[in-house]
């Protein structure tokens, strides 16, 4: 059955909905009991309003149908699935694997919140493939994917990595917001964790903050609920509506999302002022061949670089910009641009790139539109 299909359907059959095509909102957090004998019986489904309620449990089915899944745990944002696999695995003297290009806020909690409690990361080169063998230890827990790394566009061999993961029993995740479970199904490469920030495409109006984290077993999924059901993990029922409505439509609007983009990423590779552009799909980047492999799609976001100018003209360039918004997070139906050299951090590898990096979210205007905004802004450089 087609993803159009399933995303569709998914997470409908609750009787809770009383023929309605949406489910309830139930907002919750005592849950009442016929019989004393039930208080503390393993039989209901529900104890505390934290387990959540009926239009969370059709939120997970969707995303679970999506990502081909065992289970699927909603977070308040997707930095806390980025976060919450590494809590529920690491203890004092594990040692964690990150990939280089990860985004910047999972790099500082694994640095800042993850060391104090005696764990070690590491950082390895995006194009590592196999060869992450070296970096392996006997402590090694856990290694942390982004592919691609949604700054710089680089792609990870996850199949390669996640064998020899697999082999030593170490976890395996990847965070999937750019593929949105849609474009890349991490979870039939074997890997252990799908993250995505719901906040994103599956959202699609930029007014909620949810993640999700698709496990991919039944070992997989008790670790993980495990440590959910004891650490106060909630989301409200609320925001909780607005990522399955919007899940609805997302494989529609990730469509014109893909197709704005790629329009957009061809005509910048043949302006004068653009040194490169880093858009996965495109056979001139590095990592075409990878993304060909794995991928189905490409989404709304890519990258790229300014031949080397001033910072303020910089500025100018997207102080300049009409249509386009000026704004961190993507995936929305808005067009977005930021400059990227401000959060660029690496620790094991070199960033090579030569010029202003600029990153751009491609939402659902006419792409005309949008080629007309960045073709006046553009100038503003000379």
């Amino acid at each position: 059955m087609s993803d159009h299909t399933k995303i569709i359907h998914a997470g409908r059959n609750s009787p809770s909905m009383e023929g309605a095509v949406n489910p309830p909102i139930h907002r919750a957090s005592t849950i009442l009991f016929e019989q004393a004998e039930d208080l503390y019986s393993s039989a209901p489904v529900r104890h505390y309003g934290t387990q959540g309620m009926s239009v969370h449990d059709a939120l997970r089915d969707a995303i679970c149908e999506l990502e081909q899944a065992y289970s699927v745990v909603l977070t308040n944002s997707g930095l806390a699935a980025c976060t919450m696999p590494l809590l529920a695995i690491c203890s004092a003297g594990d040692h964690v694997l990150l990939s280089d290009n990860s985004y910047g806020p999972t790099r500082q909690f694994c640095e800042q919140h993850l060391a104090r409690f005696g764990v070690t990361t590491q950082y390895f080169a995006p194009d590592i493939g196999a060869n992450i063998t070296r970096l392996i230890r006997p402590e090694t827990k856990a290694i942390f994917m982004e592919s691609p790394g949604s700054l710089t566009m680089e792609l990870t061999d996850i199949p390669a990595i996640t064998a020899i993961a697999r082999e030593r029993q170490i976890w395996t995740m990847v965070d999937n917001t750019w593929g949105a479970g849609w474009f890349l199904k991490p979870i039939q490469m074997g890997v252990d964790f799908s993250i995505q920030a719901a906040t994103k495409y599956p959202c699609g109006h930029s007014d909620v903050l949810l993640g999700t984290i698709a496990a991919g077993s039944k070992a997989a999924s008790k670790l993980l609920k495990m440590y959910d059901r004891s650490s106060g993990n909630f989301t409200s029922p609320d925001d909780t509506w607005l990522v399955l409505r919007g899940l609805r439509s997302m494989g529609t609007r990730l469509e014109r999302h893909q197709r704005n983009a790629l329009i957009i990423a061809k005509w910048l590779s043949a302006r004068k002022e653009v040194a490169q552009v880093l858009h996965p799909a495109l056979p001139e980047h590095p990592d075409h061949e990878l993304w060909s492999r794995d991928f189905t799609g490409s989404s709304g976001l890519f990258s790229f670089l300014l031949h080397p100018v001033a910072e303020q003209n910089v500025l100018d360039f997207l102080n300049a910009l009409q249509v386009f918004s000026l704004g961190f997070s993507w995936g929305g139906f808005e067009s977005l641009a930021i400059h990227c050299d401000p959060q660029l951090v690496r620790s094991q590898t070199n960033w090579q790139g030569r010029g202003p990096l600029i990153r751009l979210s491609i939402g659902l205007e006419d792409e005309n539109d949008l080629i007309t905004d960045l073709q006046q802004a553009l100038e503003k450089l000379s």
